[in-house]
């Protein structure tokens, strides 16, 4: 039997509080330098890709730009395609909105991204009903909640026609012979749905991969629906088992209903990680880094999304606040994507936790608002992620590490090695574009030609 490959992805942390960019060897978040030094390492790594989030609005709280982030987050498409002139096989993966974005401007791009990196472009599909990010756009907050799946699916299918646009044949009638023959309609598109109406010419020839790799992310009902008809992997939010192995089959299944084979579908958690030459040295860097994660105002702020209040007035090394959430005032952190169904259910949980270890607000947060990075020695780490990965927890991991940019080196260094000695990670990259690496099926010769 085949040994089950680790895929591996590279992210840079940007605007939260996980980033520590208050250490001395903390580099900045916006000169090239620091992008380029993140993905070579990861090249060298044999990683599979590098993946940037994006950032359409800064964060407010209460009206006012919140002065613990880092300001300033350029442009994903740029930074992948500046990274495409310095990397010869990591793949370029950025996130961009569905919402606030349309399909030819944004198919032309990654099918520009595509040719330049010779097919290792990569587009994480994300959607938006969020007005205050809006603001900065047109159509402003336009979108209902209800309808942001519906344009997105829409929204991907329009781009994915204008990419196939140069590998389409139409059957024809030549009139001399009065024979049928196949003629290519290079470009050539239409479409007509609830939420597009477009019809012109593409100007882009088909791409190395055919289409660039889809990335997706979706935990309710509907994203999950969503991500198994349409990505090649999807991001996980479970780090740990059982619950990531029940995703990891449920995502599956819902591909194969779906018409598709399982194992073109890859689930992907990110996960950060914290090495030591001992497990107690691990740990108590681990805590120590947690500890300068979370600061005061950083828990409270944390909160303030749950409770929707104003929590500055709470010592945060005091108790939890007594008030309940107010979920129909106006948010008070905005720009922030918020995770929690029930803000009630939440709350009543923090307290439990609270009471059962003996635990102030700071601490709750510390002890709560962390999906659980990797620690241990680096062997521990690489057995963790092998076992991880062989036991269909997923297909592997998204890296990314609190220190910017020179933390992704000490894995790269030391667990990468292992992992390779395991047989679980290449040695060398064998495909010539993303798809390739990441073992998904082939979707056709490349169509067209880059001149003319």
């Amino acid at each position: 039997m085949t040994r089950k490959q680790v895929i591996l992805g590279a992210y840079l942390g940007g605007v939260n509080h996980h980033t520590a960019w208050w250490h001395p060897q903390a580099g900045s978040q916006i000169d090239f330098s620091t992008f380029e030094h993140t993905a070579r390492t990861a090249e060298r790594g044999k990683f599979d890709f590098f993946f940037l989030a994006e950032g359409l609005a800064l964060r407010e709280r209460a009206g006012q730009v919140f002065d613990q982030d880092i300001i300033g987050r350029p442009d994903t498409l740029t930074v992948l395609a500046s990274l495409a002139a310095v990397t010869d096989h990591l793949g370029l993966a950025g996130t961009i909105n569905a919402t606030f974005n349309e399909p030819y401007e944004l198919a032309r791009q990654l099918a520009s991204l595509d040719h330049l990196s010779d097919g290792r472009a990569a587009w994480n599909v994300v959607t938006s009903f969020d007005a205050f990010t809006g603001q900065n756009f047109r159509r402003g907050g336009f979108l209902d909640r209800s309808q942001r799946y519906e344009r997105a699916e829409e929204f991907l299918s329009v781009v994915r026609q204008l990419w196939d646009s140069w590998g389409r044949e139409d059957v024809v009638a030549d009139r001399e012979s009065g024979q049928f023959i196949a003629r290519a309609s290079a470009g050539e598109f239409a479409h007509r749905g609830n939420q597009f109406d477009i019809l012109g010419t593409f100007p882009v020839p088909r791409t190395p991969q055919g289409r660039p790799v889809i990335l997706q992310a979706g935990v309710s009902p509907q994203g999950r629906d969503f991500a198994a008809g349409n990505a090649d992997a999807i991001f996980s939010p479970y780090g740990s088992l059982p619950e990531a192995s029940d995703f990891y089959r449920d995502i599956k299944s819902r591909a194969v209903r779906q018409g598709r084979n399982a194992e073109d579908i890859k689930i992907l958690p990110s996960a950060s990680f914290v090495l030591g030459d001992t497990e107690a040295e691990a740990i108590e860097k681990y805590r120590e880094v947690r500890r300068e994660q979370v600061t005061g105002q950083t828990a409270r702020i944390l909160l303030e999304q749950i409770w929707n209040r104003d929590l500055s007035d709470y010592d945060p090394e005091g108790p939890l606040p007594s008030v309940e959430p107010d979920p129909d005032a106006h948010p008070i952190i905005e720009g922030k994507a918020f995770v929690y169904q029930d803000r009630f259910e939440t709350v009543a949980n923090l307290r439990a936790v609270a009471e059962a270890k003996k635990l102030n607000l700071r601490e709750v947060v510390i002890d709560q608002f962390e999906r659980g990075p990797i620690v241990g020695t680096a062997a521990q780490v690489a057995e963790k992620i092998d076992s991880f990965v062989s036991n269909d927890g997923s297909d592997g991991f998204i890296i990314g590490s609190h220190l910017v940019p020179w933390g992704l080196d000490e894995f790269v260094d030391s667990v990468v090695p292992l992992l390779q000695d395991r047989g679980a990670l290449r040695t060398e990259y064998s495909g010539t574009t993303l798809r390739d690496n990441l073992g998904l099926a082939p979707l056709g010769d490349r169509v067209g030609s880059t001149s003319g």
